[in-house]
Parts: structure tokens; sequence; C-alpha cells
């Protein structure tokens, strides 16, 4: 993994930006070349003022592959994905490629010119992607983790691992002989006299992953770990794993100490005036910019199901303060006439159908703009929830009052990140997911995630909403009582 300005990303996907940013920039320029060379035998040679335009050219066709999720570990395995969003690319490419010949003259390219770019860069980065990743998903190439001990989250462990496959997880060693406690992974037993390098060595490990429950009865070999990490083996706590590979942090792994000691949670006046600054260049764009499709959102709204054209409803802010949010309404007016809030559904039937839409393309999130410029919300942040569920799930859930340290936001890392759920639980899987955005965020991380909601609007996925129903309504539903969110 590379860390950037507190965020994690991966060190292939870090790799693969860097590869076809050089094949579109190598692109670019030889297609300028094919053109001199077809225009005027004797231009062999592009002149020296090519090089920033074709960069700039570069880097925004890769934020341009990142906000349509070509970077995205489930698309890079799906073929049909890649190829579908590739081809979105390509057209929005030639879009950029016309505005820069425009503005550049010295960049035009021509038909010939063109079409010589667009197959170099084509070709250039289908070579980059099954060569990088080919090799990568080959199991040699893969880090290989050892899990010392059984602690709660070491089965998320094995879970994610599973999942994404991005680690391979040879076994764990229970130091502690839990009788009570198995993992869905290969139990390794180490030989009498055997050490924890010997086995370090057996299996290839690269990784540690520490995951005692109780270090302070000598349940942890500390000495052992010292010689791993002396012969180049890394050595990490449960709940850094998660964070550096996931990018989230496991409530089940989560402690003070961890928290109070660790990097992160940082919040300044430097930071707060920059996010502030953020939010409103960013909202007012995006104001000027959809204005149209709020007016014809407004009247179709009123077509099909009359007044009111928003609602409102009150919400936790930063602080714990309540404050009252702006939404177009994508429900009918009798949606709670029994007096009890729901939780929204994907496919809710409440929704109209001019609700159904605006909701799938997010268009009904477009008022809280208002609520952004007046600084009660930002741009990017956790989703804000009413305030009667804030109190039953702070009650029982560890650290969810934590997610109210920063202003809550239109869109956030737990909508980009996870599906569309509708129950508590994945209330609580969220939760993890704005954890980590609480403890790292940065504008590069906010950059981040405008980029990857983007993709979420273009093709779905990702954001929806583990919250009560969206409509107006009394705050006074049914007790929340799962067994999963018990307090430990």
């Amino acid at each position: 993994m590379v860390r950037i300005f507190s965020h994690y990303i991966s060190t292939r996907l870090m790799l693969l930006i860097v590869l076809e940013a050089v094949v579109l920039i190598v692109a670019m320029r030889l297609g300028l070349w094919v053109h001199g060379l077809s225009a005027d035998p004797a231009v062999g040679v592009v002149d020296a003022s090519v090089p920033l335009p074709a960069a700039a050219f570069g880097v925004g066709m890769v934020m341009v592959m990142k906000s349509l999720g070509l970077y995205q570990p489930s698309v890079l395995r799906d073929t049909h994905s890649v190829l579908t969003r590739l081809a979105a690319a390509v057209i929005l490419g030639l879009a950029i490629a016309a505005l820069l010949m425009h503005l550049v003259p010295s960049l035009y390219l021509g038909v010939d010119g063109l079409a010589v770019a667009v197959a170099a860069a084509l070709l250039g980065s289908g070579l980059a992607r099954f060569a990088l990743f080919r090799c990568a998903d080959l199991v040699p190439f893969k880090p290989h983790v050892l899990v010392l001990g059984t602690a709660a989250g070491a089965e998320k462990l094995a879970e994610l691992a599973q999942r994404y496959r991005n680690h391979v997880l040879v076994g764990y060693i229970d130091v502690e002989s839990s009788a009570d406690r198995r993992l869905p992974l290969p139990r390794i037993r180490p030989a009498s006299g055997e050490s924890l390098l010997s086995l370090v060595d057996k299996y290839g490990v690269d990784q540690i992953v520490i995951a005692v429950k109780d270090r302070r009865g000598g349940g942890l070999p500390v000495r052992d770990l010292l010689d791993c990490r002396l012969k180049g083996v890394g050595v990490t706590e449960l709940s850094t794993f998660f964070e550096r590979e996931h990018r989230l942090l496991s409530l089940e792994a989560l402690n003070p100490s961890w928290m109070v000691f660790g990097e992160g949670f940082r919040q300044g006046l430097a930071r707060s005036m920059v996010k502030r600054l953020f939010d409103l260049v960013v909202s007012t764009l995006l104001l000027l910019a959809a204005l149209p499709v709020m007016l014809v959102t407004a009247l179709s709204i009123f077509w099909e199901s009359g007044l009111p054209l928003l609602y409102r409803q009150e919400r936790v802010g930063q602080g714990g303060r309540s404050f009252t949010i702006y939404k177009f309404r994508s429900m009918k007016t009798s949606a709670e006439s029994d007096g009890k809030p729901r939780w929204a559904g994907a496919n809710d039937d409440r929704t109209t159908r001019v609700g159904r839409i605006i909701r799938k393309l997010r268009i009904d999130e477009l008022p809280q703009v208002f609520n952004v410029l007046r600084g009660e919300m930002s741009f990017v942040g956790p989703r804000p929830e009413r305030p009667y569920f804030v109190g039953e799930l702070a009650q029982k859930i560890p650290y969810y009052a934590l997610r109210h340290s920063v202003k809550p936001g239109i869109t956030g890392w737990a909508q980009v990140r996870y599906p569309y759920g509708a129950s508590v639980e994945d209330a609580i899987e969220k939760l993890q997911y704005d954890l980590y955005y609480v403890k790292n965020n940065t504008l590069f991380l906010d950059l981040v995630i405008l980029m990857n909601t983007v993709e979420v609007v273009l093709w779905g996925g990702g954001s929806g909403a583990s919250a009560p129903s969206r409509e107006s309504g009394p705050d006074t539903p049914a007790p929340l009582t799962p067994a999963s969110l018990d307090p430990k």
C-alpha cells in the first residue's frame, strides 16, 4: 500500500495509474508526430511547446478513467465492464482532445494523428492492464499474511481476503490456546521448539497481523516478533491492517489506545478553512451547472404528484447539533401515513416514478447544496441521520458519536464504498467507512470521493442509504433491537 495524504492506495493500482498516464502522454505525442510527418515530411519532431499540454491530456484522461470506475477492483476483473467503461472514456477523451486542440493549435492532430493516438492509447492501456493484473493475480506475487491470535475481527479479515483476493492468508497461530474460538483458516501448529521466524521462512510470510486478545498475560511473543521485523517481515496490528488494506476501521478490532496514540483524527483551523473554501467552490459550481436539471425535476414532481416539491427533515450535524435538511421529494405524500419511519430500500414501492429516477441519479440530493452554502453540511462527509436513530445507535454501537466530529456531507466514503443498504446492520457496516473518513479526512480524500461519486451516478451501485425513510414523518419509530447491536 502507498499512503498519500493519510489515504491508503494499493501499490498495484498506483502503478497502473502511472503506467496509463505515461501511455496516454506517449500516445498523444505519437499522434502529433504522425500528423506532422503526413503534413510536412520535413517535420520529424514536435516543437517544445507540446509536452505540457500532452501531460495535461494524460492527467485529465486518468481522472476521467478514475471517475468512470476503471480503477475499481471489481471492475478490473470484469472484461465486459472494462470494455464498456473504456468506450465511454474514449468518447470523453476525444472531447478533451478536441478542447485542447482548440485551445492549443500546436496540439492539432488531424484525422490521421487522432486515429493513431486513440489506437496507441487503447493498445497501450490494454497491455498495461493485462500484464500488471495477470502477474499480480498470481499467488507468488501476492503478499502472504500470517495471523497471530484469534481476537474479534480476525474472522472478518478472512472474509475480506476471500472477497478481494489482494493478499494470501497462509493461516493462523493460536498463541493463547483458545479452545472456544477457531478461524476459517488453516491452523498452524508450531512443532516443539520451532520458532516464529522459522515458520515465517517455511510459509514465505511477508506480513504478520497481530490479533491477540490479551497482550499483558504473556500471549504476545515480543522477542520472536522483533526477530521477524529484523528480517524484513512486517508486523501490523489488526486495526491498522483493516485500515490499510480495506480502507475502513473495523469496529470489532478497534481499541481506545490505538485510536488515541495512532495517527489521524486531526482537526484544526487550517483544515477547516481549506474544507470550507472547497465546499463553497464545489457547491457554487454544482449549483450553476445543475440549475436546469433542478428546474426540470421540480416541474416533473409537480406534474406527477403535485406539491410539495421539497421535503424537510431534522438531521444531526457536526457536534450533535440538529439542522433541517432539504431534498427533492421522491416518495408519495402518504409514504409514512401511519406515523412510523421505515428504512428506505433500493426498490422501495413508496417512491413515485419520478422519484425512482431522481434517486437512481442522486438528483434528489441536489437541494442539499443550499445546506452546504449555509455551512450546515459539507460537500463530503458522513451522511446525516435523524435524531431518534442517532440516539438509539449511539447507545448500542461503540464510537458512533465520532462521526459527528466532522460536518455531514452530500456524498461520503461510505456512500461510494458500500452498496445500497436498508437495515441497521448496513448502518453498522457504513459506520466503519465513516470512521475511516473521520480519521483520515484530507482534501485529497475529498477529491477521490468526488471522482468515485461520478462513477456511482453514472453506473449505479455504491451509494445508497442505510438510513430511515427519506420522507417526512414523526421521529418516534419502533425501538431498534437487533442482536448485532448489543453492547459488548
